[in-house]
């Protein structure tokens, strides 16, 4: 399977037996990309999100989290690609925009993991990105955020075996640059498709424990 930074061909039909995978925020624009590449590739999907999706739940809420695995259990992947953080240079954060931030794009997602464990019987696809790595003007609470999710990837790989469980890491997008590139500067772009490869790669490969870094 081609998986890197300079491949920009399409993905082949995947080897892979279709499973059924529950996708988390489909809607934006790496998840609706996500969403194409999972149903090229033979999978069966199924869309959450808070206002649109095939299951509506608004998963910052840990009750919904498990009425979500009630409607849609027993899946064999799950893969996220929502979370959502305040942006504000740090003088301006308060303590309720960092506690937005950590429920928005950590405690959801370890919700997801927490959960899903009796639902799911395959692999956890988290997003992060790269602001763990690389912070910006306003950027604190992303940083925080991305840095807790691949700590926690980390960790619960070791616990959840035969499970797997991974992190999708990406800097800003190319398809996005016009309204978010002025805010990473000097940053190279990376194009949704290697990022659609990276989720490929934790939900059909082998590895766990990894944050994938398209």
């Amino acid at each position: 399977m081609p998986c890197g930074k300079h491949f920009t061909g399409r993905l082949a039909r995947s080897t892979v037996p279709g499973v059924k995978i529950l996708l988390i925020g489909a809607s934006g624009l790496i998840g609706t990309a996500v969403h194409k590449t999972f149903l090229d590739r033979g999978h069966d999907v199924l869309t959450v999100g808070r206002t649109s999706g095939d299951l509506r739940f608004d998963l910052t809420d840990p009750e919904q989290v498990g009425a979500l695995y009630a409607a849609a259990s027993p899946v064999d992947a799950v893969a996220s690609a929502a979370g959502d953080v305040p942006f504000k240079p740090l003088a301006d954060l308060t303590a309720d925009d960092f506690r937005a931030g950590f429920a928005g794009k950590v405690l959801s997602q370890v919700e997801l993991v927490r959960q899903g464990l009796p639902h799911v019987s395959g692999s956890f696809t988290l997003i992060t990105g790269v602001l763990a790595r690389e912070p910006i003007v306003a950027g604190s609470v992303a940083s925080l955020a991305n840095g807790a999710v691949e700590s926690f990837v980390k960790a619960a790989a070791i616990e959840i075996a035969p499970r797997r469980i991974n992190a999708v890491s990406p800097t800003v997008v190319t398809e996005a640059l016009d309204a978010y590139g002025d805010f990473f500067p000097g940053m190279p772009p990376v194009d949704l498709a290697d990022v659609t490869q990276a989720y490929v790669r934790s939900v059909e490969g082998p590895l766990t424990g990894q944050v994938f870094i398209p």
